[in-house]
C-alpha cells in the first residue's frame, strides 16, 4: 500500500492552478513508539488555505514548497503504539492532505461519533465553529436586542455566527450570494433577513433590514461589502474581521475600507479574530455548542465532495460560491 499525498509545488499568483500542486504516492508510514497511524476519512477545506500558500508574514507560517498541504483532518486510528489511543478511535487533527497520517498524539482530539457525525467535528464543533463562537462572543460581544449583520452567512463560520447571535437574543441579518442560501438562513437557521448581494442593492437592503443601524458586523468577505456596512454602523459598533474571501485571489493589493472614518465618527471598534488565540478554551466552547445542537438551537450544513485527487477543484468551490455549507473532502 502507498499513501497518496497532495503537496504545494509553487506559490500561486491569482487563482491557484493544478500546476501549483503535485499528487504523489509515498510509502505507507509506520508509527514508532508513542505514535499512531490514522486513516484519513475527511479533510476540511477552508478559505484560509489560500493565504497559507503565500509567502510573507501572517498569523501562521506559510506552507513550505514540497511538503504535504496543511489541512484540518478527521479519521480513524488503524495502528497504535501510543497508550492514549486505541485502534478504532476516531480523532481530529491536522496531518494534512494525505490518505494516512502519523501523530505522536499531542495534536489529536478523540471524538465521539455517537454524539455527532465525524464531519461535525470539522464543522460546527471544529475550527469553523470555534472561530464563530469566539469571534462573535468575545470580539463582537453582542447584547440582547442589538442588530448583528454577518457576511458569508450560509458558510461554515457565518451560519454559526448568526445562530449564536440569535441564541443571545439579537436581530440577525445575513448577506449571501445565492437565493437558496438566503432562504436557508431565514427559513432553517432563523435569521431575521438575508440579503442576496448578487441580485439586490446591498446598501439599500441593509437600510431596510436594519433601519436603526448595525451594532455588530461579522466580516468574512471584505471588499465593497465591508465599506457599505461601515456606512451604516451605530455608535459603539463592533466590527469583527474574520476573513476577506473576496480579496484572496487578487493579483493587485488588497482593497481596504475607504469608509474607515465611520469608525471615528461612531467611536466604533474593528478587531481581527484568529481562532488559535482561544485554544485554551476550545473544550468549553465545544461543550456549550454541543448542548445547543442537542437542544435543536444550532444546526450545520455539510457539503461533501469525494476524492483526494479532486482537492484543488473542490477547494476552488469556496471562491466561486459553489459550496453550500461547510466544505469537506471525503478521502475514499
Amino acid at each position: 500500500m502507498t499513501n497518496t499525498q497532495v503537496k504545494l509545488a509553487a506559490r500561486p499568483v491569482g487563482n491557484p492552478q493544478q500546476s501549483d500542486f503535485t499528487i504523489e504516492e509515498a510509502p505507507m508510514p509506520t508509527p514508532n513508539d508513542g505514535e499512531v497511524l490514522i486513516k484519513t476519512q475527511y479533510i476540511s477545506l477552508d478559505p484560509a488555505m489560500r493565504g497559507w500558500m503565500n509567502e510573507g508574514k501572517s498569523y501562521i507560517a506559510p506552507i513550505k514548497i514540497g511538503v504535504v498541504f496543511r489541512a484540518g483532518t478527521a479519521g480513524k486510528v488503524v495502528e497504535s503504539r501510543n497508550p492514549d489511543f486505541s485502534v478504532g478511535d476516531y480523532v481530529t487533527g491536522g496531518w494534512g492532505v494525505q490518505q494516512f497520517g502519523i501523530s505522536n498524539g499531542k495534536d489529536l482530539v478523540k471524538v465521539d461519533t455517537n454524539v455527532a457525525p465525524l464531519t461535525t467535528y470539522l464543522a460546527t464543533l471544529g475550527m469553523p465553529g470555534m472561530t464563530a463562537y469566539f469571534g462573535i462572543l468575545n470580539t463582537g460581544m453582542p447584547k440582547e436586542g442589538e442588530t448583528v449583520v454577518v457576511s458569508g452567512a450560509s458558510g461554515a463560520v457565518g451560519s454559526v455566527v448568526g445562530q449564536i447571535a440569535k441564541i443571545k437574543g439579537c436581530k440577525v441579518v445575513g448577506i449571501a450570494g445565492d437565493q437558496e442560501k438566503c432562504d436557508y438562513c431565514v427559513n432553517e437557521l432563523g435569521f431575521d433577513a438575508c440579503i442576496n448581494y448578487k441580485t439586490e442593492d446591498v446598501r439599500k437592503a441593509l437600510r431596510t433590514a436594519c433601519p436603526e443601524g448595525i451594532d455588530v458586523y461579522f466580516d468574512n468577505v471584505g471588499g465593497d461589502i465591508l465599506d457599505i456596512v461601515l456606512g451604516q454602523i451605530r455608535l459603539r459598533a463592533r466590527i469583527v474581521i474574520c476573513g476577506a474571501i473576496s480579496q484572496y485571489n487578487n493579483t493587485e493589493p488588497v482593497k481596504g475600507p475607504s469608509n474607515y472614518l465611520s469608525l471615528l465618527v461612531n467611536r466604533a471598534r474593528m478587531e481581527g479574530i484568529v481562532v488559535f488565540d482561544n485554544a485554551a478554551n476550545y473544550g468549553k466552547a465545544a461543550m456549550e455548542m454541543a448542548g445547543w445542537i442537542q437542544e435543536g438551537k444550532l444546526h450545520s450544513k455539510v457539503h461533501i465532495e469525494k476524492g483526494i485527487h479532486n482537492f484543488l477543484p473542490t477547494l476552488m468551490m469556496l471562491f466561486s460560491g459553489k459550496n453550500f455549507g461547510k466544505l469537506i473532502l471525503e478521502v475514499e
